[in-house]
């Protein structure tokens, strides 16, 4: 498919900004609307790729890398992209589920004996990919400020906490509690942890610049500066005194977020120098630490609803075990509707807004990032950012991309 090319710079709001791409024609209310979002929006730096039938469609980028405008957001600029893991996490852990190395229905202890500790030897892995197991969040302060990093001591936290309430009743978003489980149970199975299974099983075969954990200097020096929006209520967290824990789940909504950052942030290090370090690259953290742009999560969700060159990452039966509504809660530690599915959010349009189809399914990332797949249109689409907005849903740049690449199929 021949796409058509563009290169120009725009002014606004006072600045220039350089954008760049390819696009087919068909589309170019999604170039109209990038445009509109530096125009309109808080944007710097940013790109939008969307997959149809396993080609390209959209690839756009542009704005700048730095907060001082020194250097630009080119085509191979990657960016962290937050909770996007979590559906990319939520992709390979249903490839292991569709090669028959993981049954979602077991216990946990099954594969992995030490979790059964206090409490949670019948807590399934089930629970786990639908946010139910029960502890979004540590609460028996074994661990130390910038333990996150530790992944080891982090797993025999986890091995040691006890649930907060009976597993599988109610869902609370398990902030970075999920990847950890998750990739502990992938460990025990396949001998890699979720960042190692990435490389080797999907972003290999993609040809796709997304990775979580072990980046090297060569791709760490595409990473654009992310410029985390000190409104938003993830970082308003790090000033303020984590409450005492709760007796009841009820309890959860004022305190589980403070909580759950607690043993991330370094007291002596703002949030902006945490989440802009070579450790935040570095050490795999499956649910927020993914760092790619948004070509490449396309290709991955394209090569989950279809094909991508050739590479399929599931079966068409797994696709739909994996979308499979598990249940449509408000959940508790943020009080947000979550329309969730197994290891992957369903459209949630009030919090997680992915288009017009209801069964479309992926990942939306703190500040504005967004992965998802429609598996019905055979549609793979990413938006990425790295000025975050604090609204408490995917935002408006998102959702002006998403409804301009709809309007046009």
């Amino acid at each position: 498919m021949a796409l058509a090319e563009f290169h120009e710079t725009i002014s606004a709001r006072g600045g220039e900004y350089p954008l760049r791409g390819r696009y087919d024609e068909k589309f170019a209310p999604a170039v109209e609307a990038f445009y509109e979002n530096f125009r309109q929006e808080e944007e710097l730096g940013a790109a939008c790729s969307v997959v149809i039938d396993g080609e390209t469609v959209v690839d756009l980028w542009g704005g700048w890398a730095r907060a001082d405008l020194s250097e630009e957001w080119d085509e191979h600029s990657t960016v962290c992209m937050m909770s996007v893991a979590k559906g990319v996490t939520g992709v390979c852990f249903n490839m292991c589920v569709d090669r028959g190395l993981i049954d979602p229905d077991l216990r946990i202890a099954h594969y992995w004996p030490e979790f059964a500790q206090n409490g949670k030897q019948d807590i399934t892995v089930r629970m786990v990919l639908d946010h139910t197991a029960a502890i979004p969040v540590l609460t028996d302060d074994v661990m130390y400020p910038g333990g996150f990093f530790d992944y080891p001591a982090y797993i025999k936290a986890l091995e040691a906490q006890h649930p907060l309430w009976q597993p599988g009743t109610r869902a609370a978003y398990h902030v970075h509690n999920q990847g950890f489980l998750l990739g502990e149970i992938m460990r025990r199975v396949t001998g890699m942890t979720v960042g190692p299974f990435l490389k080797e099983n999907v972003t290999e075969h993609l040809r796709a610049e997304y990775y979580i954990g072990g980046m090297d200097e060569q791709q760490q020096a595409h990473v654009a500066e992310v410029l985390p929006n000190t409104k938003a209520r993830l970082f308003a967290a790090k000033d303020v005194e984590i409450p005492p824990k709760p007796s009841t789940p009820e309890g959860w909504q004022d305190g589980a977020v403070l909580r759950s950052f607690a043993f991330l942030q370094n007291p002596a290090e703002p949030w902006h120098t945490t989440m802009n370090s070579p450790i935040w690259r570095t050490c795999e953290i499956a649910s927020g630490s993914g760092h790619g742009n948004a070509r490449s999560v396309a290709r991955i969700y394209g090569a989950t609803v279809g094909e991508v060159d050739g590479v399929s990452l599931m079966s068409k039966d797994q696709l739909e075990r994996m979308i499979t509504e598990q249940h449509n809660q408000v959940e508790l530690l943020q009080d947000r509707p979550y329309h969730q599915a197994n290891g992957v959010l369903l459209n949630t349009p009030e919090a997680v807004y992915m288009g017009p189809n209801m069964r479309s399914f992926g990942h939306h990332g703190l500040g504005g990032s967004i992965g998802f797949g429609d598996p019905d249109a055979k549609l793979g689409f990413s938006y990425c950012c790295n000025q975050m907005h604090a609204v408490g849903d995917n935002g408006p740049r998102a959702r002006r991309l998403i409804d301009a690449v709809y309007g046009a199929l």
